[in-house]
């Protein structure tokens, strides 16, 4: 009897592209929830997105009236546009999540110490996606111990690889 071959498939999932990353996020805020959300956009922000021309560092999320917004993200005016249909850079940008999500993130958010943080765009598929954490401000000594483990992290990494060449 002959042996069955299946076909090989192609993996479905879109893949992802990212954007931008927030690495001021990581460093600055202890992490507590990641989820994944769209954003409302105009067709010209998507394009400087494809350019690369936008900047998270200082952005954050706000939940109002039911909804979520990202105040504070800078994404630069495509170049090419005409002048009529360009956006403003620094304009408030609906979230795009399920009501379930919404009354969650407000319950997180309206504790003491909470806030809402992008921490990376990226495209999925088509679809610009936003990597969304709820996070709690870390103190200044935080930020320092957390620098020491990394260096000593690091100088361990180097001290290994220096003993494997030998």
């Amino acid at each position: 009897m002959p042996a069955l071959y299946w076909p090989i498939m192609a993996d479905t999932a879109p893949k992802e592209k990212i954007i931008a990353t927030n690495r001021k996020a990581l460093r600055d805020y202890e992490i507590i929830e990641k989820r994944e959300a769209g954003i409302e956009l105009m067709g010209s922000e998507v394009k400087s997105l494809r350019a690369g021309k936008i900047n998270i560092s200082d952005s954050y999320a706000v939940v109002e009236n039911g909804e979520v917004y990202l105040i504070n993200l800078h994404i630069s005016p495509y170049e090419s546009s005409s002048t009529q249909s360009s956006h403003d850079p620094y304009r408030k940008r609906r979230l795009l999540l399920h009501k379930r999500e919404i009354k969650r993130l407000f319950a997180m958010t309206a504790e003491k110490g909470f806030t809402l943080v992008p921490l990376r765009f990226y495209f999925k598929g088509p679809y610009v996606k936003l990597e969304l954490a709820t996070a709690r401000g870390r103190k200044k000594y935080d930020k320092r111990d957390i620098i020491i483990k990394k260096e000593a992290q690091r100088d361990m990494e180097r001290a290994q690889k220096h003993n494997r060449r030998k």
